[in-house]
């Protein structure tokens, strides 16, 4: 009876272990999508890869494959030389216009998420006007908002037109943003201040945008990428001064060395950083955020 018991017992481990071994064995799809996702990313950053690579020749370098040698003599000459272009100037412009359409873009999209959390009468036209320039072809727009700037006797330059065909892209997107931060937001919290006595002002200031800060740097983070990557609604806006993107754009008909290239990493190292910082913002605001919850406790 005991030979039985174990023989038995060995019989049942041994299909236990084979369950186990078929069940941990992934099915043909998880190979095939695998390998789709990989072909995806090597397509989406390759390209980009291949130019941070080339950037770093040296001076006997070209625009093509194989790599001749490896300095930084590029990046030296993208800010030494002037046949490169205006770099330092339309970087200069980018940055400023990308900070004043980040604050604008910011203010008026916390603003139209307090409304809209109520109904009024014409909201459903409102939204759809301030989203409606997102299926509006951007270079279209951009010379529509070029002729409006002139009729009204107001010379096209980054600061004046080029902002304002910029914000008919930035505002629909922080507003869209707001409104999802906003949906979960607990009007109880307002109510509670109100019964403690603070004004609508001190409810804002103190309890509203605490709350919601880590959806304000999502939506100036939005504001800030999208200005400044920005091209087809700025060509006819810009004005005689160039943009970083214009400027990039009119290197590559006149420039044929690596410093466009180097002028490619540049740009995507600030990228990188300014999304670094506005996700490194988010964390320690959730972060301190937790630690108070916890001291509360």
């Amino acid at each position: 009876m005991t030979v039985a018991l174990e023989r038995y017992d060995v019989s049942m481990s041994k299909a236990r272990r084979g369950v186990v071994a078929r069940s941990d064995r992934r099915p043909w799809t998880f190979y095939v999508l695998a390998a789709v996702f990989t072909f995806y990313v090597a397509a989406l950053y390759g390209p980009m890869i291949c130019i941070y690579i080339l950037s770093f020749q040296d001076i006997r370098g070209g625009l093509v494959f194989p790599m001749k040698g490896h300095s930084l003599h590029w990046f030296i000459d993208l800010f030494t030389q002037v046949r490169t272009g205006d770099v330092k100037g339309s970087f200069d412009r980018s940055i400023k216009l990308a900070a004043l359409v980040t604050v604008i873009t910011l203010v008026f999209s916390f603003m139209a998420g307090l409304a809209f959390r109520r109904r009024f009468f014409g909201d459903t036209f409102v939204f759809y006007l301030m989203i409606g320039s997102l299926v509006a072809p951007g270079l279209v727009l951009g010379i529509g908002v070029g002729l409006l700037f002139q009729w009204v006797g107001i010379s096209p330059s980054w600061y004046t037109s080029a902002l304002g065909a910029q914000l008919s892209w930035t505002l629909p997107f922080g507003v869209l943003v707001m409104f999802a931060v906003m949906s979960r937001f607990n009007s109880v919290w307002e109510e509670a201040a109100r019964d403690l006595g603070a004004s609508r002002w001190q409810t804002i200031r103190l309890v509203v945008i605490p709350v919601l800060a880590p959806g304000l740097v999502a939506v100036a983070l939005f504001g800030f990428t999208l200005s400044y990557d920005e091209f087809a609604r700025t060509l006819q806006t810009a004005g005689s001064l160039n943009t970083l993107p214009l400027e990039i754009w009119s290197m590559t008909l006149n420039v044929t060395s690596p410093s466009l290239y180097a002028l490619g990493t540049v740009t995507t190292i600030v990228s990188f950083a300014i999304i670094g910082i506005c996700i490194g913002a988010i964390v320690l605001i959730n972060k301190r955020r937790g630690v108070r919850a916890d001291n509360s406790h």
